[in-house]
């Protein structure tokens, strides 16, 4: 039936499950930053950034316990919006730059839960990626 399980007494001054990091670190601060917002048909994912791109904070509609088709809604964007404004305001962050790139439903209602957490948004940039002549069409049918 598998091994047995050796239940070990735990050190008095440790919680349980929890390890020691060497090193203390403390919450990062930023004062203004980018908040990348990818919306698709399936998912919203928000990630937030400080002004040279690197990703301080991220969260998805699919990471909140969203599934199917609901990852999809503008509610589990919003939600997800909130979440990323919560933690930007713990942050220090004051103004963000937003960029959004897809056509989902999550696009508009993200951006809207994000601004409700008191952040002021200086910029909206749409860089949804569009084929200039799409892929190649298919030969002719011969009969």
């Amino acid at each position: 039936m598998g091994k047995k399980r050796i239940i070990k007494k735990r050190e008095e001054g440790k919680p349980h499950g929890v390890a020691a990091s060497p090193t203390p670190r403390g919450k990062r601060k930023l004062a203004d930053g980018i908040l990348f917002v990818e919306a698709t048909y399936n998912n919203t994912k928000l990630a937030l950034s400080d002004k040279s791109g690197n990703v301080v904070t991220w969260s998805s509609s699919g990471s909140l316990g969203f599934s199917g088709a609901k990852k999809g809604t503008p509610f589990a964007a919003a939600k997800v919006g909130e979440l990323i404004g919560e933690r930007a305001s713990g942050m220090g962050v004051k103004e963000v730059s937003v960029v959004v790139k897809g056509v989902g439903a999550g696009r508009e209602s993200s951006i809207r839960a994000f601004a409700t957490k008191g952040i002021q948004i200086n910029s909206i940039k749409d860089m949804t990626p569009v084929p200039h002549n799409g892929p190649r069409a298919p030969k002719p049918r011969r009969i």
